[in-house]
C-alpha cells in the first residue's frame, strides 16, 4: 500500500466526488458520486456517477476498475465517494481489489438526515463491518469532517424534493 494523502488531497478527491453526484443529479439519478484515484495521490483515472438501485457509483466503479487495471495496481489506488458505500459497494470494491476507501458522510448520518426513503432504503451495515470481515486490511477512512455540510446539502436537497 502507498503512502496515505495528504488531508489537503483527501478534501480535494471528496470534493470532486461530490461533484460528480451532482451530475449525476442532472442526468436524473441518485445524487451519489465515486472517483478512483492513482496510487501517486493525485491522478483520477475514473469519475463515476449513481445510475440506479443496483449500479451504485461505487460498485460500477470498481468493476469497471477491476476490468482495466491488474489487481496489484488496483491495491494501491484509492476509491473516493460523497456518501459511505453501502454493503454491496463495498464488498464490490473488496473483491476489485481497491487497497483504500475515503467517504464524506456516512451512512447512518444520509438516513438521519434524509429519511427512510422509498428510493434509498439503505442498509444498517456500515462499510466497516464489511472491512472488518474481509481476508485482506482495506484501508478506510470516513467520515471526514470538513465535507460533511456540503456532501450533506446536496443530499437533504436533493431528497427533499422526491
Amino acid at each position: 500500500m502507498n503512502a496515505r494523502p495528504t488531508p489537503d488531497q483527501m478534501l480535494r478527491h471528496l470534493r470532486r466526488a461530490n461533484e460528480v453526484a451532482k451530475r449525476a443529479v442532472t442526468l436524473g439519478h441518485h445524487p451519489f458520486g465515486a472517483i478512483l484515484v492513482a496510487p501517486d495521490n493525485e491522478t483520477v483515472l475514473l469519475e463515476q456517477c449513481n445510475i440506479d438501485t443496483v449500479n451504485h457509483a461505487e460498485s460500477t466503479l470498481a468493476r469497471v476498475a477491476a476490468t482495466n487495471f491488474t489487481p496489484d495496481y488496483l491495491w494501491g489506488c484509492t476509491l473516493y465517494t460523497s456518501v459511505e458505500p453501502c454493503c454491496m459497494c463495498a464488498g464490490t470494491a473488496y473483491w476489485a481489489n481497491i487497497g483504500r476507501v475515503v467517504f464524506g458522510l456516512t451512512e447512518a448520518m444520509l438516513l438521519e438526515h434524509t429519511g427512510s426513503h422509498a428510493e434509498n432504503p439503505t442498509m444498517s451495515v456500515s462499510s466497516r463491518y464489511v472491512f472488518d470481515h474481509c481476508q485482506k486490511k482495506v484501508d478506510l477512512i470516513g467520515p471526514v469532517a470538513e465535507v460533511v455540510a456540503e456532501v450533506l446539502a446536496l443530499q437533504a436537497s436533493f431528497w427533499a424534493s422526491r
